[in-house]
């Protein structure tokens, strides 16, 4: 018998159907991903997933301090120098053999993957940020959980990206939108968690962004509400109104608060390059003797300095506290936290900071009290305070530093005490510390991140910095080529503006009337013959009239409220030539303290 051959089967037909259909509809789910609403959906996604894991990181965090200090609030006895000792040698021989990237806070491998990487945050870095926190925060070092929860969400965001095959400019996006989930359900604040990402970490935004943004935190914190209850991060008592001569006390809050953040990020900025420049063996103890030390300054007396300490900030707000107590804890907050932070230990910095501002405040007030008891209303609103002002002069977000608070507290009576202590404290920092403590950390690691701060500080050229005075020759629409070159015949200048009609602008060359386009001659008018230009005004940024100087030889410059009035004309020369005489002292910094420390 003779057999026929059959045409080899293919992998896609050998396939059941019920496969290609998986198949097609998830290749159908990643190219709708790309499109702007359905990356808004993906957004609530990542919200949720990130604010899933960052519940199961805090209950992490709660299980290790139970497990390694104890039941006691704060904790007591032997385990208070023995946890952090033993977690950070645990911590060590992870983040050394394991996890490398894992170190520090995690906004600066945030703005990392944005600006550098692509949007990528490996998904090892987010598993090693999980472990090695959970057991810092636990054992008592001096850190927080929110810059964790940050880059744990950023790293959920990149994988869930990855997966679906998003474009390189969608994967740059992803990552401050987990950043933001993350943050939102560490801090129990989406507001100031959208503000900060917006502020610190993408710089500039759209619409689109900002709802991305938006949605993944509200999505987050709905989780986090969901599974660890509605209570604020803080129990606020009632705040009474703020009087106008009680606003003197807290410019003085301000003043504090400003060389306090000097002191703390000074001390990062010191003490961090030295233990860097360390042989490397040294890196698998320096956790450890952090952890002693802090350990000991909780075993002598002072154990509220130890984890986040937000059961602290909320006795400091209920005035359970004497102000020299607050004022010693407070030293003592930015010591364990330096020396915490600096070893290498992954943790974030926002907590202790929450800790020192509420501590300041809170001694601020004491001190009122005494001196003007006349004034002194309580000492609630003074800690309030004092955590925006931490918050603007150490981690230098003054936007964000307001909103925390208003959100924190649910009170807008205090909006001015806050505005005007943050203000004092961020530009007492910024006038002794040049660079932000997350660009100076970021220099440290030799990474050239953008800065926001600075780029806030760029000048912004308008157009009225560039324009020139109006012309001489201005030709109209229904003069003809001819009658244009005679009056133009003694002008020494090459391209002239053109009034057409109905408020139209156009921009005619010497060469274009001496040489007609095809199929006119020198009957021609100008309203044909010249190329329409678009006008601008003298309060729109440079670089809007620069896009146009670039296709035209002249941009008519026109008065807002009177079109007809021609204010000046720009070319692209005179644009340059603005640019390059702009001042620049605010792009950049050539102290010693801006340079990278590597």
């Amino acid at each position: 018998m003779s057999t026929v051959s059959k045409p080899p089967i293919s992998a896609e037909e050998s396939q059941p159907p019920q496969a290609n259909l998986l198949e097609g509809w998830i290749s159908r789910l990643r190219s709708g991903f790309r499109s702007e609403r359905l990356f808004l959906l993906l957004a609530i996604y990542i919200g949720i997933v990130a604010g899933l894991a960052v519940v199961c990181f805090r209950i992490a965090i709660e299980w290790c301090r139970l497990w390694l200090q104890g039941t006691a609030v704060p904790p007591v006895g032997w385990r208070l120098v023995a946890a952090p000792v033993g977690a950070g040698l645990v911590i060590a021989a992870l983040v050394t053999r394991f996890f490398p990237r894992s170190r520090g806070s995690g906004v600066n491998q945030t703005k990392a993957a944005l600006y550098i990487y692509n949007g990528y945050v490996p998904f090892r870095t987010v598993i090693g940020k999980f472990i090695s926190s959970a057991l810092a925060i636990g054992s008592g070092f001096s850190l927080g959980p929110e810059d964790p929860a940050l880059q744990i969400g950023a790293g959920i965001a990149s994988l869930t990206g990855r997966e679906l095959d998003l474009p390189r400019k969608q994967m740059r996006l992803i990552a401050p939108v987990g950043a933001a989930a993350g943050l939102a359900a560490a801090f129990n604040a989406p507001i100031s968690a959208v503000l900060f990402v917006i502020e610190e970490v993408i710089g500039k935004w759209s619409a689109s962004v900002l709802g991305a943004v938006v949605l993944s935190a509200v999505a987050s914190a709905v989780v986090e509400r969901w599974f660890l209850g509605f209570a604020p991060l803080f129990r606020v008592p009632p705040l009474q109104g703020v009087r106008p001569d009680e606003l003197l006390a807290y410019a003085a809050l301000g003043v504090v608060g400003g060389f306090a953040s000097l002191v703390f990020a000074k001390g990062i900025g010191i003490l961090r390059p030295i233990l860097r420049s360390l042989p490397s063996w040294t890196q698998y103890l320096q956790p450890a003797v952090a952890g002693l030390c802090v350990g000991l300054i909780a075993y002598f007396g002072f154990p509220q300095i130890t984890g986040a300490g937000y059961e602290f900030v909320d006795q400091a707000i209920h005035d359970q506290y004497t102000w020299q107590v607050l004022g010693i804890l407070a030293g003592l907050k930015i010591l364990a936290t330096t020396i915490s932070f600096v070893s290498g230990t992954p943790g974030g910095m926002f907590a202790p900071t929450l800790f020192v501002g509420a501590m300041l405040g809170g001694a601020v007030g004491g001190v009122e009290r005494i001196l003007l008891p006349h004034l002194s209303t309580s000492v609630a609103a003074y800690a309030l305070v004092g955590i925006g002002v931490m918050f603007a002069g150490f981690l230098r977000a003054p936007m964000t530093s307001v909103f925390m608070v208003l959100e924190v507290s649910g009170d807008y009576s205090i909006v001015l005490p806050v505005i005007l202590a943050n203000t004092i404290a961020y530009l007492i920092s910024r006038t002794f510390q040049p660079v932000p403590i997350f660009d100076m950390l970021s220099r440290q690691d030799g990474l050239d991140l953008p800065s926001m701060e600075e780029e806030r500080e760029l000048p912004v050229l308008h157009v009225e910095d560039a324009m020139q005075p109006p012309p001489a020759v201005v030709l109209t629409y229904n003069a003809t080529a001819a009658e244009a070159l005679n009056r133009i015949s003694d002008a020494e200048a090459q391209a002239f503006l053109v009034r057409k009609e109905g408020w139209r602008w156009g921009v005619v060359t010497r060469n274009m009337l001496l040489h007609p386009n095809a199929g006119q001659d020198a009957a021609a008018t100008l309203d044909v013959l010249a190329d329409p230009v678009d006008s601008v005004h003298p309060d729109q940024p440079l670089d809007v009239a620069l896009r146009l100087a670039q296709q035209y030889p002249l941009v008519p410059v026109l008065h807002r409220a009177d079109r007809d009035r021609l204010e000046g004309v720009l070319d692209l020369n005179a644009i340059l030539e603005a640019y390059r005489a702009a001042p620049r002292d605010g792009a950049s910094d050539d102290s010693p303290e801006s340079q990278p420390l590597l």
